[in-house]
Formats: C-alpha cells, sequence, structure tokens
C-alpha cells in the first residue's frame, strides 16, 4: 500500500510521533496503520494510540434515564456544523428521536441504542461539553440520594478519564499480551537485559491498569484515591457506557 501525506498526518494525530518516524513505521508496515503505532511504540515513539478516532462531526448526543431509574438510553444524531447542532429544530428534533427510542426500544437500531437495563441496581447518566460527551453507568446498589450522587460522580469519571473496561479481569488476554510484548521491546531498545525487561514490562503493565481500568483510576475528586476506595463494600460499578460526539462505534 502507498504511503501518501494523509497516512503518515493519521498516524501523527493518533500518536504524537514525529514526521519521519511516522513514515518510516509506515514503510515498515506497509500502509497498516495499527501495525505502524505498534512499531513506534516498540520504539519508544510513541505513547499509546487514542482509543477512538475523533472525526469532524458535528450534533448532539442525548441521554434519558427513567424515573425509577432503572433503565436508560443514549442516543447520537450527526450533523454537518456546529451552527445546526446549536438549533432549536435539531435540538427538538434529537430529542423526539430519544423519546420514541426510549419508548419502543426498536429492534433494527440496537447497535446505536446502547440502552441498558438495571437489573438489581439503578442506572445513572452525565453529560459534557454541551452535550458532546454523555456516559451512563450501571451500579448495584439501592437508589436513594447518596448513592444516586456517587453514580453521578462516577459517570464524571469515565467522562474526563475514558477507560476502557471496569475492572483489570476485564481486559483481554490478547490485549495484555500485546501491551507486555511492547513494553519489553521498550525495555530491550533501553539495553535492558532479558530478565530485566520482563520485570519492566509488568511494571508498566500495572501502569496500563491504571489508566484503562475504572476501579484503579485515580479519581478526579481526590487523586489520593482510587475509584475502588470511594465504593463501599456493598456497592459495585456493573458497567457503563461512553458516547464522544464523532467517536467511530465499534
Amino acid at each position: 500500500m502507498a504511503v501518501t501525506s494523509e497516512l503518515v498526518k493519521q498516524l501523527r494525530d493518533k500518536t504524537g510521533a514525529g514526521m519521519m518516524d511516522c513514515k518510516k513505521a509506515l514503510d515498515e508496515s506497509n500502509g497498516n496503520i495499527e501495525m505502524a503505532i505498534e512499531i513506534l511504540r516498540k520504539k519508544g515513539a510513541a505513547t499509546a494510540a487514542k482509543r477512538a478516532d475523533k472525526a469532524a462531526n458535528e450534533g448532539i448526543i442525548v441521554a434519558k434515564v427513567s424515573t425509577d431509574a432503572q433503565r436508560g438510553i443514549m442516543v447520537e444524531i450527526n450533523c454537518e456544523t456546529d451552527f445546526v447542532a446549536r438549533g432549536e429544530d435539531f435540538v427538538g428534533f434529537a430529542q423526539s428521536v430519544a423519546d420514541i427510542v426510549f419508548a419502543q426500544s426498536p429492534v433494527d437500531v440496537n447497535a446505536l441504542l446502547a440502552s441498558i437495563n438495571a437489573n438489581g441496581g439503578f442506572v445513572e447518566s452525565y453529560t459534557h461539553m454541551g452535550s458532546k460527551i454523555a456516559v451512563m453507568v450501571e451500579i448495584a446498589a439501592e437508589f436513594n440520594p447518596g448513592n444516586k450522587a456517587l453514580a453521578r460522580d462516577i459517570a464524571m469519571q469515565v467522562t474526563a478519564m475514558s477507560p476502557i473496561v471496569v475492572s483489570r479481569d476485564k481486559v483481554s488476554k490478547e490485549l495484555i499480551d500485546k501491551e507486555l510484548e511492547i513494553y519489553r521491546q521498550q525495555a530491550k531498545n533501553e539495553g535492558k537485559p532479558e530478565h530485566i525487561a520482563e520485570k519492566i514490562a509488568n511494571g508498566r503493565l500495572e501502569k496500563y491498569y491504571q489508566e484503562v481500568v475504572l476501579l484503579e483510576q485515580s479519581f478526579i475528586k481526590d487523586a489520593g484515591k482510587m475509584i475502588k476506595d470511594i465504593l463501599p463494600a456493598n456497592i459495585s460499578v456493573k458497567q457503563f457506557k461512553r458516547f464522544q460526539l464523532g467517536e467511530s462505534l465499534n
């Protein structure tokens, strides 16, 4: 595959690496961006890739939670300009679509619905940046004002820190193996012997968990505590969904 200037730009946007490093990595990977990212990270020329491409889309996200806090949905409606997104007609249309999805849960848009039905708990939502980001979390706990406030803090955490899983046991073995291999190669490139490189890799994996695992992230309201530290013993986070306007949906 031909390595174009556009491919180089995409790789730079994803990794923050230098132009020549990006060009060499793309040449080595025959234009495969994901492979090029791994090459750059092994060389220490890039940090972890962004978890989603930020497209230049505009629009609005609407989140709705039922009055009994047992069910919630999020809907994203896109348009071409921010001017349209802020218009009364567009906002009203987005709200109408959310109302229909909330009331009928049509099965033909399940991939976009991202609905959560609480079982033995409740859901809470949080929107941010003028409805550009919306998060919904499911908490296993009694629904009361105190727990609702805690759930909102968790939703704000997900909004700000973009975790990918609730707990480390949810991180796939494939992803763990991939990260370890990258960290081993980084250490070897730094001149570390094999046994030291293995220790360094495992240490860096722990830091990775602190970045992507919700329960192990530093709490945004108190950096001295992890999220798991602020959860009472009888309360747990079951799942979360995070939408950011323009992100690719997988």
